[in-house]
């Protein structure tokens, strides 16, 4: 799994930001990838990656401000034209589907590929053979939400070593012991799976939040993250710029991490007041209470790796 950040920035595009995009690569778990918001020009930032827009196949919508949808229309407009066939999920909140439908009505837009929507609310969103999502509503001035998604435990490994001391050859019996609750050998012994198997291995949990005020009520839904992705408009000095705006700064995003058991965090939707000269600074200010800080530019990726 890896994190790609396309857009960075808040409010409007700049030359060093484009507006909020992520994406969330599980090509090897999944073949797909899920988008988390849609920025204008979206699109754009995509093709300087190697992202195939047919392997979207789920994008999250966090709210309805501008820099987060106003990129939706175009890619999904471009999907078509580029070998998209497979269904494509939109969970959003309310007046999402009317947006998009209503954009793609009125520019005579044919999609080549089924379209659906989810409206989300608190809780469990999507529950596949894989991952579950969850999301939270956050405090900012229009219903914004933050998504959790986490992948489900795996089977531990097959202990080879104990098969053997048992007089179990490798083979394809391996894989059957594997994959069945109990084994029937050759010679009728029965082999039972979780005896010759390790622990399982968890899953990786990543918390993408939209815009947000800084609250302590986040705690418990970004709780032991390996990655929190959270918004930092504004420097530590602008508490009640934050606040007015219904924003966060990089000192508020770094207490949550610090007080919530996360392993990473990553800062986004930096306002475009500050410059590159600046950045060294905002990321002090975090660092200075949760050390494993990162600031997201556009492009910037990171691994998350398994357990």
């Amino acid at each position: 799994m890896e994190l790609l950040f396309l857009g960075t920035g808040s409010g409007v595009p700049s030359k060093e930001r484009n507006v909020s995009s992520i994406a969330l690569m599980m090509l090897q778990e999944a073949n797909s990838i899920w988008l988390f918001d849609c920025g204008e020009a979206t699109q754009h930032q995509i093709l300087h990656t190697s992202i195939k827009p047919r392997k979207i196949n789920k994008v999250f919508i966090t709210h309805m401000h501008g820099d987060h949808i106003f990129g939706l229309p175009g890619l999904l407009s471009s999907r078509s034209f580029q070998g998209g066939e497979d269904e494509l999920i939109i969970y959003g909140p309310k007046g999402i589907e009317e947006y998009v439908r209503t954009s793609l009505n009125l520019s005579g837009t044919h999609l080549t590929y089924p379209l659906s929507f989810v409206e989300i609310s608190e809780g469990k969103i999507l529950e596949d053979e894989g991952f579950i999502v969850y999301c939270k509503k956050l405090d900012h001035g229009i219903p914004s939400y933050g998504f959790r998604i986490e992948e489900k435990s795996k089977p531990g490994e097959l202990q080879v070593d104990k098969l053997k001391s048992l007089g179990v050859s490798p083979g394809p019996i391996y894989s059957q012991i594997k994959e069945n609750e109990t084994t029937t050998l050759e010679d009728g012994r029965k082999i039972n799976r979780e005896d010759v198997i390790g622990p399982d291995k968890s899953g990786r949990h990543i918390v993408i939040l939209g815009d947000t005020r800084s609250t302590e009520e986040n705690e418990q839904f970004v709780q032991s993250a390996d990655v929190l992705v959270h918004e930092a408009t504004f420097n530590k000095a602008s508490i009640e710029l934050a606040r007015n705006y219904f924003h966060s700064t990089t000192e508020q995003a770094a207490s949550l991490a610090n007080n919530s058991n996360v392993k990473k965090l990553v800062l986004t939707h930096i306002s475009s007041r500050y410059q590159k000269q600046d950045l060294d600074q905002l990321l002090e200010e975090a660092q200075s209470i949760f050390p494993n800080t990162e600031i997201a530019s556009d492009f910037f990726k990171i691994d998350v790796p398994s357990h």
